[in-house]
């Protein structure tokens, strides 16, 4: 799968246009592992990743659903873990190591719901680990 993603400089000029919510959503998941440690479901890092996301004035949804596309059809819905401003999905997890499926699973999200800008975010025994995955723009509708 590694023809759905473009390190051009449309690519680059996408990524640094959300750098910004990026950067603060990756702050706010340092934050919360400083505060809660390892060990706890996803659902309690979720509640915590909003509370905090909400200190940045970030607009957050959980388990937003959205719509996944098949030929500029819906073939389905899906609920993400976090969407932050309408750009950003987040995907969570809580586990010993990430696996490559959790950024298989992150990348179909992207390229089924037609967004752009993922992260994958672990709370692990070691730290937070934090995986980003973008979309080729030419294929975002």
């Amino acid at each position: 799968m590694n023809h759905l993603f473009h390190w051009g400089s449309s690519c680059l000029r996408k990524t640094m246009e959300h750098e910004d919510i990026t950067h603060k959503i990756i702050g706010a998941a340092y934050q919360v592992y400083n505060r809660l440690g390892f060990g706890f479901l996803e659902s309690v890092y979720k509640k915590a990743m909003i509370i905090e996301l909400g200190k940045d004035n970030l607009n957050v949804e959980a388990e937003k659903p959205l719509k996944v596309y098949y030929d500029d059809q819906v073939v389905g819905e899906f609920f993400v873990d976090l969407f932050v401003e309408d750009v950003v999905i987040i995907e969570l997890k809580s586990v010993q190591n990430l696996a490559k499926d959790h950024e298989v699973q992150l990348v179909n999200y992207l390229n089924g719901l037609r967004k752009d800008i993922g992260l994958l975010i672990n709370f692990g025994p070691s730290g937070v680990i934090v995986k980003r995955k973008y979309r080729k723009p030419s294929e975002a509708k």
